[in-house]
């Protein structure tokens, strides 16, 4: 068995490719994000995930099989209950999530969540609601800079959004009351993923600008994830995206933020000309935050060929003791109905440039396969409690 000096993990936030055989549960039956954007559009060109075998997994009407696939490819299905990023991302890395993260989207917040956050901070509530960080400033921010009042919102995440202008609310008072927000979602049937600081500049309608001032106050994860043991090996654990945000930076080494994905891919492609022995794990938010959640084909299947010219960048660099995986978190299907995540089966493709075999593996039942994969090519074992086993010996 060969083992790798570098693993590439690029998570293609939400890009789901058929509903979970559970999807009806959760309001998703029918759902496929890549099947229905290939099938929406009159035009799709991403031929490098087409030499990756992309769709000799997943049929797709404007992309042909190819017919000799570099590298490996199958289904993973998600054993964790959810949809959510964290709960993906978790599990890939180990841990399997038995009580989803809480949404709010069609909801807004509960009363006795607002009037304690209310009591706390001795600030009065406008907002609640799921909605565009930047459509809820022009409608609010106005009042907010007048009256003092503070904004909560949320999306399609499990997220509660807290925002403050930089000269009138002040980043440290936005700090303070988002800590106080965190310390109340802690309740289990309060509890989402991640309380944000959103500090934005200007004084009226039309002029106001989010600063990257931005704090993410994140739930750690549950237990030690492959990260950790990685980071406790002595390797390079470096993340690209989101990936620190959804980790609380729990078993990194090194974190980059990204503008975009096409940044994110930029970042990717820049590592790979370094030396380094681990992980660069990546996540790509765009697809989902962009285009999924705002329900636009269109938009997403364009952020895919973006992506395939960037992979064929970052495929003209690896070395031949690399390893690339690209998967997925969860669905986001841009022609289901409403704006919420989809339950669905990710696309796991692998590829080396050392590989002399290529073709379908068998499905597996967790995401977590990923993280025994990575752990196990290192001769590392996996954190107590952990699932998922290993498939280096089918990478041949």
């Amino acid at each position: 068995m060969k083992n790798y000096k570098r693993i590439f993990t690029i998570v293609v936030d939400s890009l789901g490719a058929g509903a979970m055989p559970d999807a009806a549960d959760y309001g998703d039956k029918g759902t496929d994000t890549l099947g229905h954007i290939s099938q929406s559009m009159d035009e799709f060109h991403i031929p490098n995930l087409q030499k990756l075998g992309i769709a000799n997994l997943h049929p797709l009407k404007q992309v042909d099989p190819a017919e000799k696939p570099l590298g490996y490819y199958s289904y993973l299905y998600e054993a964790s209950t959810g949809k959510d990023t964290m709960t993906g991302h978790w599990e890939m890395m180990g841990l399997h999530i038995t009580k989803p993260f809480k949404t709010f989207t069609e909801t807004g917040f509960p009363k006795e969540l607002l009037d304690e956050l209310s009591r706390r901070t001795g600030r009065t509530i406008i907002g609640n609601k799921s909605a565009s960080g930047t459509k809820i400033l022009d409608e609010l921010a106005e009042e907010e800079i007048a009256t003092g009042h503070m904004i909560v919102y949320t999306s399609a995440d499990s997220v509660l959004q807290i925002c403050g202008n930089e000269e009138t609310f002040g980043l440290d008072e936005l700090y303070r009351c988002c800590e106080i927000a965190r310390e109340i979602t802690m309740k289990d049937e309060w509890k989402v993923g991640r309380v944000i600081a959103r500090p934005y500049i200007g004084r009226k309608k039309g002029e106001f600008k989010r600063t990257s001032n931005r704090h993410d106050y994140a739930l750690k994860p549950y237990g030690k994830t492959a990260l950790n043991a990685l980071k406790e090996a002595g390797l390079s654990v470096i993340s690209v995206g989101k990936i620190f945000d959804i980790f609380d930076g729990e078993g990194l080494t090194e974190s980059n933020k990204s503008k975009s994905s096409v940044h994110g891919m930029e970042q990717t492609i820049e590592i790979a000309r370094r030396d380094f022995t681990g992980l660069c794990y990546v996540n790509l938010v765009d697809f989902d935050a962009l285009w999924g959640h705002r329900r636009d084909v269109c938009g997403y299947a364009k952020e895919l060929e973006r992506f395939d010219i960037k992979l064929g960048e970052l495929l003209d660099l690896l070395k031949e003791d690399d390893l690339l995986i690209i998967t997925a978190d969860h669905g986001n299907d841009p022609t289901h109905t409403g704006t919420d995540h989809t339950r669905e089966k990710v696309p796991f493709l692998a590829y080396s440039p050392s590989m002399e075999g290529s073709g379908k593996l068998k499905d597996a039942d967790t995401f977590a396969v990923i993280g025994a994969t990575i752990a196990d090519n290192f001769k590392i074992h996996m954190p107590e409690g952990t699932i998922g086993n290993s498939i280096l010996n089918n990478l041949k």
